[in-house]
């Protein structure tokens, strides 16, 4: 009887493939095992040819295509057997929580687990669990004291009870590591506070450089799951729609691709050095600017960085925007960046990374002239009724008092912003006012 059987604990590989990353990935994410290359499914020694060509490849695989680096957890050995040479790699059960595929990042393609004698996909919810305990408890924003001392949580609870999950408030802060070993609330707790003293400003210039400023608008000092929702909200009232009406069916264009947008504002969010500043978003007559600072994160090339492979500076504060769905942590969002303008938009330095958004240069004039065309909801109306009406096209539901802590003006103020509105025909009531919803008419 052959010693060698295909198990939950040993895979056999008549010679390599490529496939060997996936499946040192998942013993490293199960509970170890033994990949013997030279010998067939049904136990039969094969041989390797080309050993050293082999071992180097193994070796490429191990250093380059694992993440985190799995070197200490896995030793190749060379057995004989039947006069034939034998690789056998030895994979430690991995000490970190999860690893993955460098080219799919922490996705379920990129993250694979050992069942039986086959490696099979990770679920969104079991990568999201592992991942959450990786570098917990290393970061510099757990250790970083807040600069007040008065923050409250309303916010961020109400959040997370809107997702279903149980907020317990003996225990909230602690769960959430909010603050640092000598009990005073750290950088983590003051970026998800009520109110704290970090701002975010929002600048228009007119013209191509930072000459002369045409408004400045500060979106920051409270919770950053408001500030994001709130910086979402005005890019959406920026991004002018053009319908050209000549064609059939009419074709409407855009002044920039929105989701390449938020993707770059969650990157610079979530991945921001915040002990330097907050990030920057800056809007030009022909493009956006955003920057975030501190450069790439310890450990991560440029080629990295474009591939998509995730590596987040910010650990905690990704786990919260993951929690919220706000992001999946799945690699995607430079490469739908560059999907759409290219590496070029990039700037990357030691100490920022800066991505240019170009404006669509048909959209820009077609706009200025307006004719044979029909110039979108954004256009004509104050900045007030379009941050309202971005919100209300993606959330009809919303209330005047809902919409107001989003656009970070009074209750008042959007209660006469709905009548413009409805004015105007921009918008209309379906229903009562207690149970109905707002209808964008566009």
């Amino acid at each position: 009887m052959s010693q060698y059987i295909e198990s939950e604990k040993v895979e056999l590989k008549a010679k390599y493939t490529d496939t060997i990353c996936k499946e040192i990935v998942a013993f490293l994410n199960a509970d170890g095992g033994q990949i013997f290359v030279g010998v067939d499914d049904n136990g039969n020694v094969v041989g390797v040819d080309k050993i050293d060509e082999i071992l180097k490849k193994i070796s490429d695989v191990i250093t380059m295509q694992i993440e985190p680096n799995p070197q200490e957890e896995i030793r190749t050995e060379l057995k004989f057997d039947a006069g034939k040479t034998i690789i056998a790699l030895y994979i430690s059960k991995g000490t970190r929580n999860i690893y993955c595929q460098k080219k799919y990042g922490f996705s379920s393609s990129g993250c694979v687990i050992r069942i039986g004698t086959t490696c099979k996909e990770m679920t969104p919810e079991q990568i999201r669990i592992r991942y959450e305990k990786n570098f917990y408890d290393e970061e510099y924003m757990l250790k970083k004291r807040a600069s007040r001392a008065d923050l409250t949580f309303r916010e961020l609870k109400i959040y997370y009870a809107e997702k279903g999950f149980h907020v317990d408030d003996s225990s909230f802060e602690a769960n959430f590591n909010l603050r640092n070993k000598d009990g005073d609330y750290n950088l983590l707790a003051e970026l998800l506070a009520d109110k704290n003293n970090i701002p975010f400003t929002f600048v228009k210039f007119n013209g191509i450089d930072k000459a002369a400023i045409s408004e400045r608008n500060d979106f920051g000092f409270g919770c950053i799951l408001s500030v994001y929702e709130k910086i979402k909200a005005r890019l959406s009232a920026e991004n002018i729609c053009v319908s050209d009406t000549t064609v059939r069916p009419r074709k409407d264009m855009y002044l920039f691709d929105f989701d390449a947008v938020n993707e770059a504002v969650l990157n610079a969010l979530v991945h921001n050095d915040w002990t330097v500043t907050e990030p920057q978003i800056s809007l030009f007559n022909d493009r956006m600017e955003i920057l975030s600072h501190g450069g790439l994160p310890s450990g991560m090339s440029t080629e990295d960085f474009y591939e998509g492979i995730s590596h987040p500076r910010n650990s905690t504060l990704m786990r919260v925007f993951l929690n919220m769905g706000l992001t999946e942590h799945t690699g995607h969002g430079v490469p739908t960046i560059i999907r759409k303008y290219g590496k070029e938009v990039f700037e990357i330095t030691d100490n920022y990374i800066k991505c240019r958004i170009p404006y669509d240069e048909k959209v820009l004039d077609m706009s200025k002239k307006n004719v044979g065309i029909n110039v979108g909801i954004n256009v004509g109306i104050n900045k007030t009724e379009k941050a309202v009406l971005s919100i209300l096209i993606r959330k009809p539901e919303k209330t005047a008092e809902e919409i107001a802590v989003e656009v970070g003006v009074t209750k008042r103020t959007i209660e006469r912003t709905l009548v413009s509105l409805k004015k105007k025909g921009l918008i209309e009531r379906i229903g009562s006012n207690k149970s109905g919803s707002w209808t964008v008419i566009q």
